[in-house]
């Protein structure tokens, strides 16, 4: 199954980009908060930043990667990230469905940035 995780793979590119998130886990986009509404490159981070689901720490890029795992599964750990974290959980199916929905059309191995609502693509997989 494609989803998102996180990844150090083009860190630098941006100015303010940053990776603390553990290479390779789960990430999920988050709410944006008042610092950053209007600026993903506000003093916060968090609208230019995608969650860890283990670490619950942020990085600016995520890379789309095939993992073993199933929509329940996957909705399962997006839940637990969630309430760990304290945040609410009843839009836990919506979430994980948007964020399987999000990476669909793009290839394994596609490296994506966050600003704001909008998720783009910043550097295509190589092929050999």
């Amino acid at each position: 199954m494609k989803i998102l995780t996180a990844t150090a793979t083009t860190q630098g590119r941006r100015p303010g980009d940053f990776n603390y998130c553990i290479e390779g886990e789960l990430v999920w986009i988050g709410l944006v908060c008042a610092t950053d509404r209007g600026d993903p490159d506000g003093g916060c981070g968090c609208g230019r930043a995608f969650g860890g689901m283990s670490s619950h720490r942020a990085t600016t890029t995520a890379m789309i990667r095939d993992v073993a795992t199933d929509r329940r599964r996957y909705t399962d750990a997006l839940r637990a990230s969630l309430e760990a974290q304290r945040w609410p959980t009843a839009s836990a199916d919506r979430l994980a469905d948007g964020l399987i929905q999000l990476v669909d059309d793009w290839p394994v191995g596609t490296v994506v940035e966050r600003r704001l609502d909008a998720v783009n693509v910043r550097d295509w997989p190589r092929h050999a």
